[in-house]
């Protein structure tokens, strides 16, 4: 009898039966809606009172950075968004949600790889009768994608 791995090596690939038209032109990572529980704002209500903030990275990378079989070390490595966006606000006071956006989006940009980028942070319990208010960074252009 032979295994469940048998059978998995055994599996044809599918290599070739992509039409054209559908062939990925971008490859995009995301982290989405990081909730973060830090002191930013510069009222006066606001100044020693951490709140939250929702942060979403979306990282578009080149195709030799995006892996197409299954072996982690091909891929890039996405763990990186979160654990150093978390190191970056331990423990340190922002007054506006651009300067802490701007500090993200360098800190992404500089990585291999990151072809674009979209860097978005929003404060979701400022008023009641709103999702929430934020700040958007990107390398589009106005209307662009």
């Amino acid at each position: 009898m032979s295994n469940s791995s048998d059978s998995l090596a055994a599996t044809p690939r599918l290599d070739g039966l992509m039409p054209e038209r559908l062939t990925p032109r971008t490859r995009k990572i995301v982290l989405q809606d990081y909730d973060l529980n830090l002191d930013i704002g510069f009222h006066d209500f606001e100044i020693g009172n951490p709140q939250r903030l929702l942060v979403t990275v979306e990282v578009w990378v080149e195709e030799s950075a995006f892996a197409i079989h299954d072996e982690a070390d091909r891929a890039w490595d996405y763990d990186f968004l979160r654990t150093e966006i978390g190191a970056l606000v331990a423990g340190r006071r922002y007054n506006l949600q651009e300067t802490l956006a701007h500090e993200i989006y360098a800190l992404v940009a500089a990585r291999r790889g990151v072809t674009a980028l979209r860097v978005s942070t929003r404060k979701p319990d400022i008023y009641p009768d709103c999702a929430g208010v934020g700040v958007e960074l990107s390398s589009f252009a106005p209307g662009g994608a």
